[in-house]
């Protein structure tokens, strides 16, 4: 095998040429999704150019062609796993449809009350709620399995919890968060002794070595296409034959039927039977090459090289003084989830973002693992092949620089007055003119983003004893409150705190605006327009997109409540 040349490998993927805030773009966020090769994007263009046309019900030659290429795309996948027969490959929208589907047909099927379901605590949301709400309308109950300091399931403490109860064990070859590589096996074979159904999520492994679902023996394994440098919209659920032809089906419509009369209707076989409708056949047809690109020679010398890559980052940001690991140990697969003792996690992404840089912050979909391991999120620096050693030292460095940033001595009294008097909150109107000409005066999101840290170190915090439920925003990501200080006649006065300084920022901009105003004025006023004119949603991520608007909204809310 000749040596793997990233740069090569780089060549492969358009997007990575582009600057992102007038910075070389530096994407480590492969976890929640990966970026597209060449060929996938060429594969999406040229299906829409030449074979444009529905599958399987079409008499004409577009038609054909496509049901060809549609049905290929399935072989490919189901060599690509070692599934015995395509057939038993099913396409959906994502893991999470995949999820869905077996709860709603097997899952209801087959549990009653008193039966259980057993998860890891580091199970994706995904993997938790279908099930969950499964549970509660069959009277079944959940049992969790427990991690250990490595991140991993706990082999030991979790085989005696497969009992003879339970009909379901639906566990995640490697969790989103913390990049662990499970010991499945052992569980596997005790849960099919139990009689179990067994899932399993590789959502986060499919891209990183060949599955072998023969080997694994296991009933159901699911994964998705975007997560692998294939096409967003597209999921793969393989699944047991005898188990699949057991199964009802999940939607109703076009496809999956065979016959329909008004009093009979005779549905499809598998794997037809689960895909209602017009399927993304776009997708799915690129798809195939997607897996044509993962088993290049290129992509398969990338393996060794992506293991020098983890070793290489694990290593530099082990070093970095207040960087806390969520686990112990270097992860299997390129995923970094960490915490800072100084500064929050939206912080250190907004500041990362700020210079090119993607990352992932919050609790990553994740919750119950967060609430385990009693934080309230973290970062998560997610690599691929195509992230280079260089990339990791400036991923590096800007977290060193941001630490600095956060320890430096403006907490002195004259610092914060200084701060204070330039940014502080005000009733007059002045505050806004000011922020308004200082974003004008911004002209990249560096400094705009600066503007942001500055007015969130210059917003006075609430007591601790105010930031309470009743004052939380609803829909920030980060623990944020708003509360009315004070009434003078009809004009309001308003106090807000969040855990992250981004956010606070973001307050203070807000209150620059509402405060001294009267509910009418409030409720008048266009926010949209004052964002847009300091250019801040369209550089914001959806979750602090979000985050402001839902300030927007409360503000609102107790502006009504107060006409």
């Amino acid at each position: 095998m000749t040596e793997f040349s990233v740069t090569e490998f780089r060549q492969q993927f358009p997007i990575l040429q582009r600057l992102v805030n007038n910075q070389p773009l530096i994407y480590c966020d492969n976890a929640a999704t990966t970026q597209k090769p060449q060929a996938v994007i060429e594969a999406i263009s040229r299906q829409l150019q030449n074979t444009n046309a529905n599958v399987h019900r079409g008499a004409h030659y577009l038609s054909a062609k496509a049901t060809t290429l549609y049905e290929q795309a399935r072989a490919k996948v189901a060599q690509y796993i070692n599934a015995p027969h395509a057939d038993q490959i099913i396409w959906t929208k994502g893991t999470t449809e995949s999820i869905n589907l077996l709860a709603t047909t097997i899952g209801q099927q087959l549990l009653a009350e008193g039966d259980e379901i057993l998860l890891s605590v580091a199970e994706h949301h995904a993997n938790i709620v279908p099930w969950q709400q499964l549970a509660e309308r069959c009277g079944a109950r959940l049992v969790i399995l427990p991690i250990d300091q490595q991140g991993r399931i706990d082999v030991d403490k979790s085989l005696p919890l497969i009992g003879d109860n339970c009909r379901f064990l639906c566990i995640n070859h490697a969790s989103n968060v913390l990049g662990k590589i499970n010991d499945i096996k052992p569980l596997l074979n005790k849960a099919k002794q139990a009689g179990a159904i067994t899932v399993l999520d590789a959502a986060q492994t499919a891209a990183h070595f060949k599955i072998d679902v023969q080997d694994l023996d296991v009933d159901f394994i699911t994964f998705s296409a975007h997560k692998m440098f294939g096409p967003a919209g597209l999921g793969v659920l393989y699944g047991r034959r005898s188990l699949l032809d057991s199964m009802p089906p999940y939607q109703f419509g076009g496809e999956m039927i065979k016959t329909v009369s008004f009093e009979h209707t005779e549905f499809n076989q598998t794997p037809h039977k689960f895909e209602a409708g017009t399927p993304n056949l776009t997708a799915v047809i690129a798809m195939a090459e997607c897996i044509d690109f993962l088993t290049s020679d290129l992509c398969q010398q990338s393996l060794r090289y992506e293991q020098a890559l983890i070793a290489y980052a694990y290593q530099k940001l082990d070093q970095i003084a207040g960087l806390q690991w969520l686990v112990v140990g270097c992860p299997d697969l390129p995923i970094f989830s960490f915490t800072l003792q100084t500064g929050h996690h939206q912080d250190l992404a907004s500041y990362l973002d700020s210079r090119g840089i993607a990352v992932r912050s919050g609790h990553h979909c994740a919750m119950p693992l967060m609430q385990a391991l009693q934080l309230p999120g973290s970062v998560r620096v997610s690599l691929a092949p195509y992230n280079t050693f260089a990339e990791i030292d400036r991923v590096v460095q800007c977290i060193v620089e941001f630490i600095a940033s956060e320890q430096q001595p403006s907490q002195t009294a004259a610092n914060v007055t200084a701060i204070q008097s330039e940014h502080s909150v005000s009733v007059s109107g002045q505050h806004w003119q000011d922020i308004r000409h200082r974003f004008s005066q911004a002209t990249g999101w560096d400094a705009k983003h600066r503007e942001i840290m500055l007015l969130g170190k210059a917003l006075p915090r609430m007591d601790k004893a105010e930031r309470t439920e009743q004052h939380l925003i609803s829909g920030c990501e980060s623990n944020a409150w708003l509360k009315i200080a004070n009434q003078d006649n009809d004009m309001l006065t308003f106090e807000a705190d969040s855990d992250a300084r981004v956010i606070r920022g973001l307050l203070n901009i807000i209150l620059s605006l509402s405060n001294g105003k009267s509910s009418a004025e409030i409720l008048a006023m266009d926010f949209d327009a004052v964002f847009d004119e300091l250019g801040l949603m369209q550089h914001l991520s959806p979750s602090r997109g979000n985050g402001l608007l839902a300030i927007v909204k409360r503000i609102k809310e107790l502006a009504t409540s107060n006409l």
